[in-house]
């Protein structure tokens, strides 16, 4: 099953408390159909200080967001896009906006 969005792709958040926020995909969960994004969905989690190195308090995390509430951002457009999957001249697929046709 494609999710359409990977790794390292810059997304726009479409609902929820972060709507109209945009960021960095970090990681995929594609079993469970949700990613993490850069300076998204951020939960405050209490940490323990297990090193010497390392510091204890409250610290910002970012949390999983279901990939439905995520959109790919067209540079060309400067706005959210629906794709569409494009194959090349030399045989290879990539995801292109639906609107300008530029190559996301």
């Amino acid at each position: 099953m494609s999710l359409g969005i990977k790794r390292d792709d810059i997304v726009v958040v479409t609902s929820g408390k972060d709507a109209g926020k945009k960021g960095k995909v970090l990681k995929v969960f594609s079993n469970e159909r949700r990613a993490i994004v850069e300076r998204i969905n951020l939960i405050k989690k209490h940490l323990k200080r297990r090193r010497e190195d390392q510091q204890s308090g409250i610290v910002e995390l970012e949390s999983s967001i279901d990939i439905s509430n995520l959109m790919l951002f067209c540079k060309q457009c400067n706005k959210p896009a629906r794709f569409k999957t494009t194959i090349l001249k030399d045989g290879t697929r990539s995801r292109a906006c639906k609107k300008c046709g530029e190559i996301i």
